[in-house]
């Protein structure tokens, strides 16, 4: 077996294991990383990336439906499945290099195409390669959660792993989830003509704001997603003639069976930590991922885990947040902590959805002191010109205006909710953005006028008109 001694070992060629190497190896480390699957993990070959991808191609066939708010009266687009994929084909190859192998090696990167496992508290072993490492990341990301209903495994149910290699545009597509990945897949295949049903067994999107969850609930169900929501998938059958059948109950003890042409699981995600023997390592896991303190460091202090590996916040950003942290750390002795206070999420439907910091409720269980304020894209006018009226901003600061969380529901609403990312990172008071000088009209706008509303009370109330008036008295 061959061996080899480095500065950093990475398990995992996913986002956060690829920006700790590459970082590493660019700052003067040696660094050795094992990756048995694809490069650039999951949120490249099936998760973000052709998600998205997916997502653009149905917003642009909803984009030529006939629309008589303006005037538009052309017909819906034929759809070319495979001239669709060829397309999510592309945008996953043109960002690949960034990812490739050559990219690593040329950056001075040991590249090991197998899997690793833990030889020791030091050492990690594949491909007959045995590395010994003054210090190793886990980033070994997470997989598709399947749940135990009976009959699921006896067919060719999807999951976000192998939807993308369909042959056909599902004639009935029926998703088991209703989470970011179930909600983005309704959007992107009901827009691309598909019948969609989503089963869910809570309430979509359960970590989100439950009144913006509401507006969009409305939206999707105008595209014609139907939603089963708490409702249990109880079983699932698969015709001789092709197709799936799945039994449910819904909370009240109502069943139904509803019948499709495709089946999608998309019931959240758990950390992959099979067979890298942890124990011989001295190194916890549990089910949500690789026990780890603040500073990513796992009971073993050698060794760190970041991203899906280490949860809670399964995202691609996430992962890039932690590999710094852990460059910070294992390169330059610094302190290092996770400040978790501004996480940012987005569900990618349409409009979309997102969730930087607390919401509402969250910010208010335990205090008395917090205040909310508002602001509907109807009072927008960009929003109005384009006919998306239906959505709103929302933050909750505290009583003094320091900003703890912001709901959006908007078009674009990823990137309005860069701003407040900033404010509450930073420690930013709502005056900040209610200050802001903003170009118009843009959607930006609601940002500003929502953190204006802030102080509204204060600036037109009867204290102020009487100081004005006072005021006025001396010319």
């Amino acid at each position: 077996m061959e061996r080899a001694n480095v500065d950093i070992c990475v398990i995992g060629g996913g986002s956060g294991g690829l920006s700790v190497a590459a970082g590493a190896a660019q700052m003067g480390a040696t660094v050795a990383l094992f990756e048995a699957a694809e490069m650039g993990g999951d949120c490249l070959n099936h998760g973000c990336v052709p998600s998205k991808a997916l997502l653009a191609a149905g917003k642009a066939r909803a984009r030529q439906r006939a629309d008589a708010r303006f005037g538009v009266l052309s017909e819906p687009g034929r759809v070319d499945f495979e001239a669709v994929k060829a397309h999510v084909r592309g945008v996953i190859a043109a960002i690949a290099p960034n990812d490739s192998v050559e990219r690593f090696e040329g950056l001075g990167v040991r590249v090991v195409p197998a899997r690793a496992r833990f030889a020791g508290p030091r050492e990690v072993e594949g491909g007959g390669v045995r590395v010994r490492a003054r210090r190793i990341v886990i980033a070994t990301g997470s997989r598709p959660m399947v749940p135990p209903v009976p009959g699921l495994a006896d067919g060719p149910y999807l999951t976000n792993e192998t939807v993308f290699d369909v042959e056909a545009l599902p004639e009935h597509l029926v998703v088991i989830g209703g989470g970011p990945i179930g909600i983005e897949m309704a959007t992107a295949f009901r827009d691309l003509g598909s019948r969609v049903t989503v089963v869910e067994m809570a309430g979509i999107l359960p970590r989100d704001d439950p009144e913006l969850v509401g507006l969009l609930r409305e939206r999707l169900a105008g595209k014609g997603i139907a939603l089963l929501e708490h409702t249990r998938a109880r079983s699932v059958s698969w015709p001789e003639g092709g197709g799936v059948s799945v039994a449910a109950t819904a909370a009240d003890g109502t069943e139904r069976e509803v019948s499709g042409s495709h089946l999608l699981v998309a019931a959240g995600r758990t950390p992959a930590l099979d067979d890298l023997g942890l124990d011989a390592a001295g190194i916890e896991a549990g089910r949500g991922g690789v026990v780890v303190d603040r500073a990513l460091r796992t009971a073993n202090r050698r060794v760190y885990a970041i991203g899906d590996a280490a949860g809670p916040y399964l995202f691609t950003h996430m992962a890039g947040y932690h590999a710094g942290l852990v460059l910070r750390s294992a390169l330059f002795r610094l302190p290092a902590r996770v400040d978790a206070r501004a996480v940012p999420w987005v569900t990618y439907c349409d409009p979309e959805l997102a969730q930087v910091g607390l919401t509402e409720a969250e910010a208010r269980a335990g205090r008395d002191d917090i205040r909310v304020s508002r602001w509907p894209l109807a009072e927008n006018d960009r929003a109005q010109a384009e006919r998306e009226t239906g959505g709103l901003v929302k933050v909750a600061t505290t009583r003094r205006g320091r900003v703890l969380g912001a709901s959006i529901l908007a078009p674009h609403a990823g990137e309005l909710a860069q701003i407040w990312c900033l404010a509450i990172q930073k420690r930013l008071g709502i005056g900040a953005v209610a200050s802001a000088i903003l170009p118009y009209p843009t959607l930006g706008e609601a940002n500003k006028r929502a953190a204006g509303s802030f102080y509204t009370e204060a600036l037109f109330g009867a204290r102020t008109q009487r100081l004005v008036r006072f005021l006025g008295r001396f010319g």
